[in-house]
């Protein structure tokens, strides 16, 4: 009964709400992801181990504010990237599309997807601004970026607008893929519970079951796509904006298996689950109980 005008605000308030609990987390799986990039497992340091100590490793480099690095391009993303993606998925819902069979995971895919490509500016510049650090802890291609409004310039003087969506051949699948298991499984699990009268219909308790189910399986589908996303935003450019480690999506996942291992894929999966599990939790919690408002 929320019109989708209103699901774009309410989309866009709960991601918001919800990276700000859970920006630290991102910036650690962001570290993890790009510690020995294109390197054999075993040959390069680590300054990055594990969650607890790459949030220690993080505070010893960048203070304790540097677990909020990138906070504000953080922000701007989810509210782009939540705000459309609930947006589409709130038209699906009027124009009844979930309610045929595979309708809610069409749905979700399809709206993370437009979430994902609006929102991809954003998401650049936060991954370059989180994996900026002291020389002694650096992993991964450093930007000299000093805060958003300098980087958003200096992307679009060097590469032009098209600069400002490098990466997006990533983004796009791993939204698609998180949205359509996360909208899918947080609808199902959500209703299984109260069908079985475990909680009632319209709860906290109900939203934050669901919520806990869904987290689990965005985890486990998304974190491949994650890793792979962070590489392609990260990487350096040429003169024209061509990567120089990576030629695509495909080529990413290719050099990271036969480079990295398979293993590779889920760097950072411990980080991957602490800060999407929260999230997850935490955004679809906010959307539901803000369209009940």
């Amino acid at each position: 009964g929320v019109p989708p005008a209103t699901d774009l605000v309410l989309g866009a308030t709960a991601g918001c709400l919800a990276c700000f609990l859970t920006n630290p987390l991102e910036v650690v799986k962001t570290r993890l992801q790009l510690q020995g990039e294109l390197q054999a497992p075993g040959t390069y340091p680590r300054p990055y181990r594990g969650v607890l100590r790459a949030v220690g490793a993080v505070c010893r480099a960048d203070g304790l504010w540097g677990l909020q690095k990138g906070l504000a391009a953080g922000l701007l993303y989810q509210a782009l990237m939540n705000g459309f993606r609930f947006y589409c998925y709130s038209h699906a819902e009027d124009a009844g599309w979930t309610r045929y069979p595979g309708g809610t995971v069409a749905a979700g895919a399809v709206a993370g997807a437009v979430g994902a490509f609006v929102g991809s500016p954003a998401y650049l510049v936060k991954t370059h601004l989180q994996a900026k650090t002291v020389p002694a802890m650096a992993v991964g291609y450093q930007h000299e970026h000093e805060n958003i409004a300098t980087a958003f310039r200096t992307i679009y003087r060097q590469h032009g607008v098209v600069g400002l969506w490098r990466g997006v051949t990533g983004a796009i699948p791993r939204v698609t893929v998180g949205s359509a298991v996360q909208l899918a499984t947080f609808a199902s699990a959500k209703d299984w519970v109260c069908e079985r009268q475990w909680f009632r219909k319209g709860s906290w308790a109900a939203v934050l079951a669901g919520g806990m189910v869904s987290s689990v399986a965005v985890a486990v589908a998304m974190t491949p796509f994650d890793t792979i996303s962070t590489r392609l935003y990260n990487q350096p450019v040429d003169a024209e904006g061509t990567g120089k480690l990576y030629r695509g999506f495909l080529d990413c996942i290719l050099q990271i298996s036969n480079k990295e291992g398979l293993l590779g894929l889920y760097k950072g999966i411990g980080a991957v689950y602490l800060r999407l599990g929260p999230h997850t939790v935490l955004s679809l919690f906010f959307w539901d109980k803000l369209r009940d408002l």
